[in-house]
């Protein structure tokens, strides 16, 4: 998990960072640290959350284990079989 917030002291720098760890296939779903919900990098609920709150995974397992759930806009089925649990 890799906190938004730490990828550096400026917006620019942050964005740089961002970019070059999704090229390189590090960062592959987003999440919201205090709803401990994960989905995916262009999830309209996602774009708007505070940049605080921003992680990223590299995979859904990775979510998963940390005791996250799917997003229910952008993951809908997965978030439908988490929910039936």
């Amino acid at each position: 998990m890799i906190q938004h917030s730490d990828m550096g002291d400026s917006a620019f720098k942050r964005s740089r960072q961002l970019k070059v760890l999704i090229d390189n296939g590090e960062i592959r779903l987003a999440g919201n640290r205090k709803l401990k919900i994960y989905g995916t990098l262009n999830c309209a609920s996602g774009k708007r959350m505070r940049m605080d709150n921003r992680v990223f995974f590299k995979s859904e397992e990775e979510a998963i284990n940390i005791g996250y759930r799917p997003c229910g806009h952008c993951m809908r089925k997965a978030y439908l079989q988490w929910k039936a649990l």
